[in-house]
């Protein structure tokens, strides 16, 4: 009996296991901000980690996404999983112009060179002009 009682206990203080997000549609040369579960002993809490979508590789459950940025000189890059509990939300904060499927070449750049112009939506009208 009291090996069935542990038990018991062992499964109530068990983490609480959390479904995978859903994600946006993400593309290369998106600026997104990942909203990541840290778990630390028994406590947890979410982290940002904000890059540009450098590639997106896989399919079905394998599918995988590439974030890179910058702190403090130095490139981070990290993958994510599509499916994965660790992903709490992903936010697309801005679309990048790009004419290519992998950024690698964001890696070689620095400073206003590893900028990527925006991608503006054909139903925004131009700052400037009177909208009818």
């Amino acid at each position: 009996m009291a090996k069935k009682e542990a038990a018991k206990e062992a499964k109530a203080a068990a983490p609480v296991r959390h479904e995978p997000a859903e994600i946006p549609p993400l593309r290369p040369g998106d600026t997104v901000a990942v909203h990541v579960r840290i778990v630390e002993g028994d406590k947890e809490r979410i982290q940002l980690f904000q890059g540009t979508v450098i590639q997106i590789r896989g399919a079905g459950q394998n599918k995988s996404f590439t974030v890179r940025k910058v702190s403090r000189g130095y490139g981070i890059e990290r993958i994510f999983p599509y499916d994965t509990p660790a992903v709490a939300k992903v936010e697309v904060k801005r679309h990048g112009k790009v004419r290519r499927a992998k950024l690698y070449y964001l890696r070689g750049r620095s400073g206003r060179e590893a900028m990527l112009h925006e991608q503006r939506s054909e139903e925004q009208p131009r700052p400037g002009t009177v909208a009818e």
